[in-house]
C-alpha cells in the first residue's frame, strides 16, 4: 500500500464511471483487460485461499494478485519468477546504461501502430549501438545487450524510450578473443544518435511507407539518444538495473500522495536535478495519462541482443573459455546468472511479496482450510 493509503485501484473505482461518460471507454482490449484486472486484483475476483491460525483460531481469505503487467501491485512475484527463469551470464567486465529516445514528432506514429513501433525501436537501437561497439575504434566486439521499453515520463505523459544495460567487454565476430573496453566510454553518443535515426528511417520507410509519409522531416535531424553512461561493474550496480527497469509502470502505488473528489496527487522525480515534485491533476486525466501506457497484448517489453542473444549461445560459451584463460574467470568459478543476482536482492526491493500472516495475532502458524476459484464467489463464507 502506499504511504497515504491510495491506491490506482481507488482511483478507477472513484473516477471511472465519469471518465466512461467523457471518453466513451477505452478502445483497446488490452486497456480494457487492465482496468477489470487493476480493480479485481487482490478481491474476491481474483479467487483465493482461506486460512485459518492455529494460534488465535482466527480465520481470513488471502486473495490472489490479477497478474497484470500494469499493475503496480503484482510485480513482486511477477519479477520473482522472470528473475528464476533467466538464464543470461553476467559477465565480469563493465556495463553501461544507454537510452535511445522517441523525438516528440514520432509519437502520434508511435501511438497509432504500437506493437510494429515499439518493436522497431527496440531492434533498431540495439543493432545501431551493436554496429558500432564493432568498430575497433571502440569496442571492437559483440557486446551482450538487455532492453527494456518504457513509454513515459514522470507526468505519465508520453516519452517513449528503450533503456539497455550493455557490457563494457565482449567477444571479436570470429570469436577469437574477448574485447575489454574502457571503464567510462563505450560509444561516442554524437554518432549513435543520427545512427539509431538513420536506420529507423530506412526500416520504417521500407516496412511501413504510410507511417513514414506521416512523419515529419524534422524528426529524422532530432537527438535519439539522450545519454550513454558506466554503471560500473559487479553485482549491485546489475541488480539495482533489473530492480529499477524490469517491471516498472507508469505510476508506482507508491507515488500517489492524495485524492479529493475530482483531483489526484502524485510525485515524481526529476532526474536533471534528482527533486522530487508533485503533479495535481483531474481523476480522469490522471486514468487517461494511466491507460496511455497500457502496452499491447503479446509485446514483450524485456529483450536480449548481442551475446546475451539465444542465438549467440556458441559465442557466449566462447566468451566464458576466454575469460577463463584471461584469469578473470577460474575454472572452477561459474558464470553467475542475471536470474541468481537479482534473486539475492530481491529481498530488499520494494517489490518483495510479504509472508501472509494472521491479521489478528501476527503469527505464521497457518492451515490452508480451502481454495476459491478466480471468478467463483459461491464458496465465500465467513471470513
Amino acid at each position: 500500500m502506499s504511504a497515504s493509503g491510495i491506491e490506482v485501484a481507488d482511483v478507477l473505482r472513484r473516477f471511472l464511471e465519469e471518465y466512461l461518460r467523457r471518453y466513451g471507454g477505452p478502445r483497446v482490449s488490452e486497456q480494457r483487460r487492465a482496468i477489470a484486472d487493476i480493480l479485481g486484483c487482490m478481491t474476491e475476483e481474483m479467487g483465493g485461499k482461506r486460512y485459518r491460525c492455529a494460534d488465535c483460531g482466527k480465520g481470513f481469505w488471502q486473495y490472489h494478485g490479477c497478474r497484470n503487467r500494469s499493475c503496480p501491485k503484482c510485480h513482486g512475484r511477477q519479477t520473482q519468477q522472470w528473475i528464476e527463469a533467466r538464464s543470461a551470464e553476467l559477465l565480469p567486465c563493465d556495463y553501461f546504461h544507454v537510452v535511445t529516445t522517441v523525438p516528440a514528432e514520432l509519437r502520434p506514429a508511435f501511438r497509432a501502430e504500437q506493437k510494429y513501433m515499439y518493436d522497431l525501436l527496440m531492434k533498431i537501437s540495439a543493432a545501431a549501438l551493436c554496429e558500432l561497439a564493432a568498430d575497433r575504434r571502440y569496442l571492437g566486439a559483440v557486446p551482450a545487450i538487455m532492453s527494456v521499453l518504457h513509454t513515459w515520463n514522470g507526468w505519465m505523459l508520453d516519452h517513449i524510450h528503450a533503456h539497455m544495460l550493455v557490457s563494457g567487454g565482449g567477444v571479436s565476430a570470429d570469436g577469437e578473443n574477448w574485447h575489454e573496453g574502457s571503464p567510462r566510454f563505450l560509444v561516442p553518443v554524437k554518432k549513435l544518435s543520427p545512427l539509431v535515426a538513420k536506420r529507423f528511417r530506412e526500416a520504417l520507410s521500407k516496412g511501413r511507407p504510410d507511417l513514414y509519409a506521416a512523419v515529419p522531416a524534422r524528426a529524422w535531424k532530432r537527438q535519439w539518444c539522450s545519454f550513454c553512461k558506466p554503471v560500473g561493474e559487479g553485482r549491485e550496480e546489475v541488480v539495482n538495473y533489473l530492480a529499477r527497469y524490469v517491471y516498472r509502470v507508469a505510476v508506482n502505488r507508491h507515488r500517489i500522495l492524495a485524492m479529493d473528489e475530482s483531483h489526484v496527487t502524485f510525485k515524481h522525480k526529476r532526474h536533471d536535478t534528482g527533486e522530487w515534485k508533485t503533479v495535481r491533476i483531474t481523476g480522469i486525466e490522471f486514468i487517461r495519462r494511466f491507460l496511455l501506457h497500457v502496452l499491447p497484448r503479446g509485446f514483450h517489453k524485456v529483450r536480449y541482443y548481442g551475446l546475451w542473444h539465444s542465438s549467440k549461445r556458441q559465442l557466449m560459451d566462447r566468451a566464458r573459455v576466454l575469460l577463463q584463460l584471461s584469469g578473470k574467470l577460474r575454472k572452477d568459478q561459474p558464470v553467475e546468472t542475471i536470474a541468481e543476482l537479482a534473486a539475492e536482492a530481491l529481498p530488499g526491493c520494494d517489490s518483495e511479496t510479504p509472508a501472509i500472516s494472521c491479521p489478528k495475532c501476527g503469527s505464521l502458524n497457518l492451515c490452508l482450510v480451502e481454495e476459491l476459484r478466480k471468478g467463483d464467489r459461491s464458496r465465500l463464507g465467513t471470513q
